[in-house]
């Protein structure tokens, strides 16, 4: 129903609330120019959106004591080859380029770039592989990783992860939505809304980037996105060069202290416009304002790393002193732990290896390898690992058979959704765990799949939400992050 303003004509109240907007929108953009990019405007107005008002089932708080706090989502995109880091299958080499039986793709669907080859010549991993102690039965790394070979206590592998996807948009999408449909609130953004801030002075979604060295596909701002969530929970980008937000500086002229006056006549303005019109994009709107005011001293200091210590730099490494890469994302995503930001998503880019794979993947794992293992020291070193989710993987895997030509020492894989392999670690998670089997050839599941919508389950179960009771009302529809479907997987809990 309406708000009534004084007025039963149709057309008049759709005139008042035309100018009203108007001249809401024209004095925020005076003030909101420093999230013009990084938080657009809430679409939750516009749509009906509102959310699910049942007791304390609003998506504002824990369900139950959670068992972390944040989360650290490390997003390999492209696509990282399960058969040459995690999922260890040597008895491959015995069947090194023999085709891949019939029986075991099982009529599997292909992507156009292996539909048409005549044969699925088998490539092993030519990457060694070293039994790692994790306190359990030993996990397998590749030769490619050794720094995370010594956290392996810390981790819990997931060998049997699987997906609805075969194409890399669709599947980021499904991995960080938990739909293939664009136009869902991510991850992140749902970690937003249920937990709420923690610092008043950063967003609680930030999202860093890394550029790779192989195939990289397009990152759409949908994969960070509110989708029909307030705006407030969208990821908010950080750039690794100039200003790490758009337009963070004052203008030439523009006394820090007429910036504040300017700002609270427009709170002002907006206060009264959302008195009239009940609009929920409003209240977004001011939240927007006032922190794209606090985030011109916060985020400074956020990036100036002068007070690092020595042994900081000598566990991260000198890449970490350069932004934009891997490593330095991994010390800001330590940084905005330590400041109450909730959830940090880094992306990692190239990991797409139809062709070139050894040659690729080496750069890649150097550029991630060492950063990682230094991540989960440092926040075990401060006491914050044990309250942190950190979350490791692509969006599928990698196929056992060669995409084009085969050699000893190069090969390619294709796009692989039937089973992949991802790593959890702190938060609450059974730490020293290898969870779940691939068949002998490493293309199929044969013990605990665990497909995405149980992955998130899992992960909102630490953070202390029922994967069924957070919820948003949209278009007359509950939605949650689930869909309608996934489950709690309990022996990756602690």
């Amino acid at each position: 129903m309406q708000p009534n303003h004084g007025s039963t004509d149709p057309l008049a109240l759709t005139r008042r609330r035309f100018f009203a907007r108007s001249a809401q929108g024209l004095s925020a953009a005076l003030a909101t120019t420093a999230l013009a990019e990084t938080l657009p405007a809430s679409t939750a107005a516009r749509t009906g959106a509102q959310p699910r008002a049942r007791g304390d089932d609003t998506g504002r708080g824990p369900h139950f004591a959670p068992r972390a706090k944040r989360v650290i989502y490390l997003h390999m995109e492209g696509g990282p080859s399960q058969l040459d880091l995690f999922d260890h299958k040597p008895h491959l080499v015995d069947w090194y380029d023999r085709d891949l039986p019939e029986s075991v793709r099982n009529g599997q669907r292909l992507t156009g770039m292996t539909s048409g080859q005549t044969r699925f010549p088998i490539a092993p991993s030519m990457f060694r592989f070293t039994r790692h102690d994790n306190g359990g039965d030993g996990a397998w790394i590749s030769e490619l990783m050794p720094h995370l070979g010594t956290v392996a206590k810390e981790l819990c592998i997931v060998r049997s992860m699987h997906t609805e996807a075969i194409n890399h948009e669709p599947a980021i999408t499904f991995a960080q939505t938990g739909t293939q449909q664009p136009g869902r609130p991510s991850f992140g953004a749902w970690t937003s809304y249920g937990l709420g801030s923690e610092n008043r002075d950063l967003p609680t979604f930030v999202v860093l980037i890394t550029q790779g060295f192989g195939n990289m596909q397009a990152l759409a701002a949908r994969f960070w996105g509110n989708g029909f969530l307030p705006s407030e929970h969208q990821g908010c980008k950080l750039r690794s060069s100039g200003d790490p937000v758009l337009f963070l500086q004052d203008p030439p002229g523009v006394r820090r202290e007429d910036r504040r006056a300017m700002l609270d006549l427009v709170g002002e303005l907006s206060k009264q416009t959302h008195a009239r019109t009940l609009d929920p994009e409003v209240e977004a709107r001011i939240a927007q304002q006032e922190m794209a005011f606090r985030m011109q001293t916060s985020v400074p200091d956020l990036v100036d790393l002068a007070n690092e210590s020595e042994a900081t730099w000598q566990l991260y490494g000198d890449e970490a002193k350069k932004p934009g890469t891997f490593a330095s994302s991994c010390l800001l995503a330590r940084r905005l732990c330590e400041r109450g930001v909730r959830f940090v998503q880094l992306y990692m880019r190239g990991w797409d290896q139809h062709g070139n794979l050894p040659g690729e993947m080496r750069l890649q794992c150097q550029a991630v390898d060492r950063p990682i293992a230094a991540l989960l020291t440092d926040l075990r070193r401060r006491g914050l690992l044990d309250d942190t989710l950190v979350v490791f993987g692509g969006e599928f895997g990698r196929t056992v058979y060669s995409q084009g030509g085969l050699a000893r020492d190069n090969y390619g894989r294709d796009h692989h959704p039937r089973c992949f392999s991802m790593w959890l670690a702190g938060g609450g998670v059974r730490a020293g765990t290898v969870f779940g089997e691939t068949c002998e050839h490493g293309y199929n599941i044969v013990r605990d799949p665990v497909s995405v919508h149980d992955l998130h389950a899992t992960l909102l179960h630490l953070l202390g939400f029922d994967h069924e009771r957070l919820t948003f009302r949209h278009q007359g529809r509950d939605y949650r992050l689930t869909d309608v479907a996934g489950k709690v997987v309990r022996p990756l809990l602690a």
